[in-house]
């Protein structure tokens, strides 16, 4: 039986008089590929940041991988990775010196083993002694997320992993937080692409109001949905009509 690896409860957040998090309770099993979805503003990635320990909390209760977040958050850090919604590269380093520069700031041994491994497991032989500068969009995005993984962490946070990539490069994307999943590694992501969840996600949540308003699985959240109507052939709903029509029914409460 698989155990939840993060845990959530009841989490608030303000920014002066503006209430973000209204009090969020969620949970993700290990191994999994959780969706966070949510309009723009909704909260995502002040979720994200107060996981990842780079935002307090102004309540609620954390625990990542056995770590709780107000008594151990170096704990959590050591299990975590994050990926925010640009790059994070520098770009004037090939490929492989931008790994390897990461292994030794987490203090590994073997940078150079570690790089190379992470090169071999992304395809990225041919590419990694060249700029990073000279990268497409899809495989910057596939330097990042390689980074994210040099200690291997048990959690990835991708928070709109796929934003300003080309229909091509978001797919290359898909197949590497597919690969991280089928690895054991816990995926959560945040995204506006519901497509995305719809093609990757174990478990959907959605934000709304400052509050999960919705978590299930996919069939799950289909049953949520009025019945299909039956015209010429019985149509399933999609992940965006579900997600239209829960925050509308919130929206009229």
């Amino acid at each position: 039986m698989k155990k939840n690896i993060i845990q959530i409860k009841d989490v608030k957040k303000s920014y002066k008089d503006v209430e973000v998090l209204k009090g969020v309770d969620l949970e993700v099993e290990q191994g999994e590929t959780f969706a966070l979805l949510g309009s723009n503003g909704a909260g995502k990635t002040t979720m994200i940041k107060i996981m990842a320990t780079l935002l307090k909390a102004d309540t609620g209760g954390i625990v990542i991988n056995g770590f709780d977040i107000e008594k151990n958050p170096v704990g959590i850090r050591s299990s975590i990775s994050l990926t925010g919604q640009f790059a994070a590269i520098d770009e004037i380093l090939t490929g492989r010196e931008n790994l390897q520069m990461i292994a030794k700031l987490r203090h590994l041994k073997n940078p150079n083993s570690i790089a190379d491994e992470l090169i071999n497991r992304f395809g990225m032989s041919e590419a990694a002694d060249r700029r990073v500068s000279t990268y497409s969009g899809g495989m910057k995005r596939r330097i990042d997320i390689a980074m994210s993984l040099v200690g291997n962490p048990k959690i990835i946070f991708l928070d709109e992993p796929t934003t300003g990539l080309d229909p091509e490069a978001r797919l290359e994307v898909w197949k590497i937080v597919k690969e991280l999943t089928n690895s054991g590694t816990t995926v959560f992501l945040t995204t506006q692409y519901l497509e995305e969840a719809e093609q990757l996600a174990d478990k959907i949540a959605i934000l709304h109001g400052g509050k999960i308003i919705a978590l299930d699985t996919l069939e799950g959240l289909k049953k949520l949905f009025p019945p299909a109507k039956v015209e010429y052939v019985e149509k399933e709903p999609t992940l965006e009509e579900i997600f239209l029509s829960i925050i509308g029914r919130r929206g009229q409460k």
